[in-house]
């Protein structure tokens, strides 16, 4: 498993570099294999990049490149000495090798997966890498560190040394997001497995090209577009701006098969998560019509005081106080909160919310007098439901507070000056 994240990972991954640093220049004139362990590629680089830079001119550097189809360790080793004459001298080096997260963990119809052949190679590697007298670093994500120790145990008896570099964000995703679905794959996945995004894109095109028409397509595309919404929010991406891109992508095409398959209520919320991402990138028009349309379906197929209605009610009404349409969002929240009121009780969670968002419109609209009794309720229900520190309750009482000392100050009673911060608060309340 990766560091624990509540310690400090500048000041680790520092005391790590410089024990892997160290390792490498110790490890001279025999072999040392080094195990490194990180989940970023960018900071991965970062890291290799620095210990090149610090151990030249007296140590050269080499990176191995492993063949896809027959991914051999000391393959890539031999191949490598016989292409550089420095090395066939046995002068000062270091060996890298990098991409075995490259290598498919899904077998994606084959008798074994990419990273099983390599690990079973790697398991019979030991006595033919004797000869070559360098520190060889493998770099690994904290999946493949698992794998090697339970595939490769004879060659995980041999390591110098295990440097584990701590970052938020991974190119796998925990295999409990895909948890229920009947893929031959998954079978025999622990659900705390990290799945290399690669490998699930890889699945989603086998199964378009395979069963295009068959119902699971379109659940893995919805929970892919799923998964990047999660990394974005939580500050996992690798690039925001692809990942935004490609889980809109995804989005995208899971309504046209949703749409094909007449699956109308998950067409609903899937467009209900897609007009979410159009506002992360400032795509509000496009985000509209599908907001509607997730409404007018959930009010045809539930119901106009269903609990999910007040769900794209409070949807709408956000996008509408985003782009500053506040007489159109006020309807839709009152709405909103009476279904609540009415379906859920005065005293949920779901109610407070509603109350929050309310009050957070009529105080961007300067209506402070209308905003202030909504805040008080919202932070009753949530002191008395969650507790008075629970962030939530915090956010409410926030609110409240600035709101009082607005009123208190008339110079300040300018709607204008709160925008940012009011949009900023209503977003980071729940979205319900």
């Amino acid at each position: 498993m990766p560091p624990d994240e509540s310690d400090n990972p500048d000041r680790q991954n520092q005391d790590t570099y410089e024990e892997l640093l160290t390792a490498i220049e110790s490890g001279q004139g025999s072999l040392s294999l080094l195990i490194a362990v990180c989940d970023d590629p960018v900071l991965r680089e970062e890291m290799i990049r620095r210990y090149e830079s610090d151990l030249a001119p007296e140590i050269q550097s080499y990176r191995l490149t492993l063949t896809r189809g027959e991914p051999s360790l000391s393959a890539a080793v031999r191949q490598t000495i016989e292409e550089n004459e420095y090395l066939q001298q046995s002068k000062p080096a270091v060996l890298t090798l990098t991409g075995i997260e490259l290598l498919h963990f899904l077998k994606l119809g084959k008798e074994k997966s990419e990273q099983e052949t390599f690990f079973g190679y790697l398991q019979w590697t030991r006595e033919a890498l004797r000869e070559f007298p360098y520190p060889i670093v493998i770099w690994l994500t904290y999946q493949n560190l698992t794998l090697l120790s339970r595939k490769s145990p004879d060659f995980w008896s041999w390591r110098k040394g295990v440097f584990r570099f701590m970052s938020r964000r991974s190119i796998g995703v925990p295999a409990q997001e895909f948890e229920g679905l009947q893929i031959p794959d998954f079978s025999s996945i622990d659900e705390e497995t990290l799945i290399p995004l690669e490998d699930l894109k890889a699945l989603i095109q086998q199964t378009e090209r395979t069963n295009p028409k068959d119902s699971i397509l379109a659940t893995l595309c919805v929970q892919m577009g799923r998964v990047y919404k999660k990394r974005l929010e939580h500050g996992k991406s690798l690039n925001y701006q692809t990942e935004c891109t490609q889980a809109i992508e995804y989005l995208q095409k899971a309504i046209g098969l949703q749409e094909g398959q007449e699956q109308i209520l998950a067409i609903a919320e899937t467009s209900a998560e897609l007009a979410y991402l159009y506002q992360l990138v400032g795509r509000y028009s496009e985000a509209e019509p599908l907001l509607i349309r997730s409404l007018a379906i959930k009010e045809q197929q539930l119901g106009a005081d269903y609990p999910a209605t007040a769900v794209s009610l409070n949807n709408l009404a956000g996008l509408y106080y985003s782009i500053g349409r506040y007489s159109e969002a006020e309807p839709l929240l009152i709405r909103s909160l009476a279904i609540k009121e009415q379906q859920l009780g005065t005293e949920h969670l779901d109610t407070a919310a509603t109350l929050n968002n309310l009050a957070n419109l009529y105080r961007a609209m300067g209506r402070y007098g209308e905003a202030e009794p909504l805040y008080v309720r919202s932070l009753a229900i949530c002191e008395q439901q969650l507790g008075i520190d629970h962030p939530n309750t915090v956010v409410v009482r926030e609110n409240l507070g600035a709101l009082r000392s607005a009123m208190a100050k008339p110079d300040r009673l300018n709607p204008n000056k709160f925008g940012k911060w009011l949009l900023d608060r209503f977003r980071k309340f729940w979205k319900r």
